[in-house]
C-alpha cells in the first residue's frame, strides 16, 4: 500500500513537471509576438505606448474589439488612410490632431501601414 501511495504521489509529481513545462513554453510564445508586434522605429513605439496600447492593446491586438486589432493593418489601409484615422478619428476613436504633432503622426502611420 505504501508502495501504491509513493507511486501515485510520483506521477502526479511528473504530471504536474509537464504541464507546468508547457504553460512557460505558450507564454513564450505570446510573449515574444508581443514584443515582436511593437518592433519599430523607437518614436514611433513610444508614442505608441504612450496614446494607443489602452485600446489597441501591447501586441497591436486591439482590446476594444476586432476593429481595433492593427496586426496586419497595412493590409488594409494605406499610410494616407491610416494619417487620416488618427489626425480625425472615427467612430469610438478619438481624433489626435491636436495631440500629436504631424511628425508623430507619419512617423506612427508609416510603421503601422507595414504591417501587412
Amino acid at each position: 500500500m505504501l508502495f501504491n501511495r509513493m507511486l501515485f504521489v510520483g506521477i502526479t509529481l511528473i504530471a504536474s513537471a509537464g504541464l507546468l513545462l508547457a504553460l512557460a513554453g505558450c507564454g513564450g510564445d505570446s510573449a515574444s509576438k508581443r514584443s515582436s508586434a511593437l518592433d519599430g522605429p523607437a518614436e514611433a513605439v513610444s508614442v505608441y505606448k504612450a496614446n494607443c496600447v489602452s485600446c489597441h492593446g501591447t501586441g497591436l491586438q486591439g482590446r476594444v474589439g476586432p476593429a481595433t486589432n492593427l496586426q496586419n493593418v497595412g493590409a488594409r489601409m494605406s499610410a494616407s488612410d491610416i494619417t487620416q484615422q488618427i489626425e480625425q478619428g472615427e467612430g469610438s476613436m478619438p481624433a489626435f490632431k491636436d495631440r500629436l504633432t504631424s511628425e508623430e503622426i507619419a512617423g506612427l502611420a508609416d510603421w503601422l501601414a507595414s504591417n501587412k
